[in-house]
């Protein structure tokens, strides 16, 4: 029995040794979620979204649904927690990134459009991340990463199949979308009382910064272009977004007739 938790707390070291940025993530996550959504639901997400994201990896390495087919190397089992054939870091990774994509969708809606249109917004956001992280991720032994994981077939976009960006938005929509159902439409923490997003929203850039860092830390120059310039797009997007959302129409509201002079 000793044994066994000597082993199982070796790897949970060598979870987080080999991967201290993820970890640094998932930390600002569970501090920005629970002064955001309260402690409860923070916890509440993380466990959704885990659950959420581990099924997806699960069935496709298997079988190719939602992302595409892939496979783990395994080259670090031994040194670090798998969950079958699933490292347990990469599952921990999708709560942080969909949290900061519903904290990028609710500061720029400000509740224009409801829920549906949060959710809607969340998963494409949370899929545009994705188009940064994964062409850098299946270079990974050019970084620390190290090559965990590859496509058997490649993709077209950088070594990665269009497959697995479509899969990305859903995953998106299913976890956004269950702690919306879950919390009956109220983002925010104890007694439905709105949080502020706004750290959230740090949270996603910081996420795109560091992959673009790493991009061209390994001197993937078209990789780093084609991210640069989808998110620069994006963001002027959101910003104008943002910005007219201060004079657009309430839905539901009737809008006021011009004065006369």
């Amino acid at each position: 029995m000793l044994g066994a938790l000597d082993t199982l707390g070796s790897l949970l070291w060598g979870t987080v040794h080999l991967r201290p940025y993820v970890f640094a993530f998932l930390g600002v996550f569970l501090v920005a979620g629970a002064r955001d959504l309260g402690p409860v639901r923070v916890l509440g997400f993380l466990l959704w979204g885990w659950a959420v994201a581990f099924g997806a990896e699960y069935a496709s390495t298997r079988v190719g649904i939602p992302f595409g087919l892939y496979h783990y190397t395994g080259e670090t089992r031994g040194a670090e927690l798998y969950l079958s054939n699933v490292p347990l870091f990469d599952s921990l990774s999708f709560p942080f990134l969909a949290y900061a994509a519903f904290c990028l969708a609710r500061q720029v809606l400000g509740g224009f459009g409801g829920p549906r249109a949060v959710i809607a917004v969340a998963g494409v956001l949370m899929m545009l991340l994705d188009v940064v992280i994964d062409p850098l991720a299946v270079r990974g032994d050019r970084w620390f990463l190290g090559r965990i994981f590859y496509y058997p077939a490649g993709g077209l976009y950088f070594g990665v199949p269009l497959s697995n960006f479509a899969g990305w938005l859903v995953v998106g929509w299913v976890t956004v979308a269950g702690y919306v159902a879950a919390t009956r439409g109220a983002p925010g923490g104890s007694g439905g009382a709105a949080g502020s997003p706004r750290p959230g929203v740090g949270l996603y850039y910081g996420v795109l910064l560091f992959n673009l860092a790493m991009t061209l830390w390994i001197g993937e120059i078209g990789l780093l272009a084609a991210g640069m310039l989808l998110h620069t797009a994006v963001f002027l997007l959101l910003y104008c977004v943002s910005a007219a959302r201060g004079t657009a129409p309430v839905a539901g509201a009737v809008p006021r007739r011009p004065s006369r002079p």
